[in-house]
């Protein structure tokens, strides 16, 4: 059963997917965001039968795989680029005050329920 706002999507055959005359086929039939409602679908499919912590796993794969592909200097040093931008950036208090807020904004949004 669909819910409110949702189509019914009706399949296609094979070749008519994978051939560039199909496609022009398939978007004359479903419409111009078919395969963005498809893969819409098939995405919150997997979140829902995954969850966050595979995603998040993937993540961190992929950080690790990032470390060692360019090296812990590389990332310190861009670490250090944007906060030089930053300092540029903001007038010269602008670390002072942040300094003196420490954790609060963190503590705030756990008190009222929103995760980090």
């Amino acid at each position: 059963m669909l819910s409110e706002g949702e189509e019914q999507v009706t399949s296609m055959s094979r070749a008519e997917a994978s051939s560039s005359k199909g496609k022009g086929t398939v978007r004359e039939k479903y419409g111009e965001d078919y395969f963005q409602r498809i893969g819409k679908k098939g995405g919150t499919v997997l979140k829902e039968k995954r969850g966050r912590e595979y995603y998040r796993a993937i993540a961190q794969k992929g950080g690790r795989a990032n470390v060692s592909k360019y090296g812990s200097d590389h990332f310190s040093a861009m670490g250090k680029k944007g906060g030089n931008t930053t300092k540029e950036r903001q007038d010269a208090d602008f670390y002072s005050r942040i300094g003196r807020l420490g954790g609060a904004a963190k503590r705030r949004n756990k008190v009222i329920g929103i995760e980090a």
